[in-house]
């Protein structure tokens, strides 16, 4: 039987370029997110396009009783499981803070995260074998001016990536987060600036990385001989040194 790998959050940004990615390697594929009618282009167009099985589950990944709900519908072993949904809302100082981007954030690159491990690994334990990769970012190691809950966040996924690998190698599963820098063809910035399309604008000056390099250093991840996990890739465009070093000289790298 082929593989099969779960994303979340697969319909936009590195969850749609992972999909693509995956499937391109006759990888059979669980996609979950909560537009239906993304969800349902996708299905027809990686289906077609090369081949592969492609179930989709249509839920909000902060509410723990539709992630229950949904998983129950699947009836196949899960051999990856990659936790790629997760945002950013709002860029203010800790004392401006909006209390519902906080708990936005909070539910969904965390509890999100840790419904879906909670549901899927026990199958990983039971056969003695799987992958779980988490989406971890930049800010999992360094802070920034008003990345403040943001940051926070990402602190926790690369907490319980450690935590999770820790519980989960002695079933021979193997834990890993990909965490890149600033990232392009995402909805991220747009996100974090409620659709506001001129403060989204800010890869303006610079080539950052592109949701399909994230997405090949995730397959690359997940590709690698059973005996080897690779347990983190800390990945940025060769203009980004950091959280806040970024050459905006123009974007040189522009085909």
């Amino acid at each position: 039987m082929k593989k099969c790998a779960l994303i979340t959050g697969a319909t936009s940004g590195i969850g749609l370029a992972t999909a693509r990615e995956f499937a391109s390697h006759d990888i059979d594929l669980i996609l979950t997110a909560r537009r239906a009618d993304r969800l349902a282009e996708l299905k027809t167009e990686l289906e077609a396009t090369h081949g592969i099985e492609v179930l989709t589950l249509c839920f909000d990944i902060r509410n723990q009783e539709e992630c229950a709900e949904a998983i129950s519908k699947i009836n196949r072993p899960v051999d990856i499981l990659i936790n790629n949904a997760g945002l950013a809302r709002g860029l203010s100082s800790i004392e401006e803070g909006d209390l519902a981007h906080w708990e936005e954030m909070i539910d969904t690159n965390i509890k999100g995260l840790l419904y879906m491990t909670r549901l899927i690994s026990p199958g990983m334990v039971k056969r003695k074998s799987g992958h779980i990769i988490n989406l971890g970012s930049t800010a999992s190691k360094e802070v920034y001016p008003k990345g403040n809950v943001y940051c926070a966040t990402k602190f926790a996924v690369e907490a319980l990536t450690k935590a999770i690998r820790a519980d989960l190698y002695t079933h021979g599963i193997r834990v890993s987060q990909v965490s890149p820098a600033h990232v392009e063809e995402t909805e991220f910035a747009r996100v974090r600036f409620d659709w506001d399309q001129e403060k989204a604008k800010i890869y303006n000056d610079f080539n950052p990385l592109t949701s399909k390099d994230v997405a090949e250093a995730i397959y690359f991840m997940a590709s690698r001989p059973p005996h080897v996990n690779v347990q983190d890739i800390l990945m940025m465009g060769t203009q980004q040194a950091g959280g806040m070093l970024i050459d905006r000289s123009g974007r040189r790298y522009d085909h």
